[in-house]
C-alpha cells in the first residue's frame, strides 16, 4: 500500500495513484466530513477531487499529523485476516453511519478498484441500515450512488 500522496499530486485524479487512494481513504474521510455534511454532492468524483486538493494544504501545514494518519490508514486497511475489500466494505458502512459523503466517495472508489460487486456493497449497506436505522437508510442510497458512479467510469455495470 502506498503512502499519502505528496501535496503536488493531491489533486491528481487520473487513476495513476490507485494504490495511494486506499492509503488516503481514512485521512480523506476525516478531512471530508465537514465539507460533505451540507448536502449530497452532485458528483462523488468532483467531491473526492476537491477533498484531495484540501488535503494538500494539510500535508503542508501538518506534515507529521498527515504522515501519522497515513501510516494508520495503511496499517488498518492492509490485507490480513480480513481482506482489504472486506475492510473497505466496513469503511463504506461506517461512512454511511457517520453521514460522510466524502467517505462514501473514497471508499466506493476503492471498492470498485478492488472488484467489489453491487451485491457485496448492498449487503454491507444493509448492515449499516440495521445498525443505524432511518438515517443510515438515507445515506445508503448515497453510498450506492457513489459506487454506481465509479463503476460506470470503470466500465462496469453498477
Amino acid at each position: 500500500m502506498a503512502s499519502l500522496p505528496d501535496p503536488g499530486r493531491a489533486g491528481d485524479d487520473t487513476g495513476s495513484g490507485a494504490a495511494a487512494l486506499t492509503a488516503i481513504n481514512v485521512a480523506a474521510c476525516a478531512a471530508a466530513h465537514d465539507l460533505s455534511m451540507e448536502k449530497t454532492p452532485g458528483s462523488y468524483r468532483a467531491l473526492t477531487r476537491d477533498i484531495s486538493t484540501q488535503l494538500a494544504t494539510l500535508h503542508v501545514g501538518l506534515p507529521s499529523v498527515m504522515k501519522g494518519f497515513g501510516d494508520l490508514s495503511k496499517a488498518s486497511m492492509a490485507s490480513g485476516v480480513l481482506p482489504e475489500k472486506f475492510k473497505e466494505l466496513m469503511a463504506l458502512a461506517l461512512g454511511v453511519a457517520a453521514h460522510c459523503d466524502g467517505c462514501l466517495g473514497f471508499h466506493a472508489k476503492a471498492l470498485v478498484r478492488l472488484g467489489a460487486t453491487r451485491a457485496e456493497v448492498e449487503e454491507a449497506l444493509a448492515v449499516a441500515v440495521y445498525m443505524g436505522g432511518g438515517p443510515a437508510l438515507m445515506y445508503s442510497a448515497n453510498a450506492l450512488a457513489a459506487f454506481k458512479e465509479f463503476s460506470a467510469e470503470a466500465g462496469r455495470s453498477g
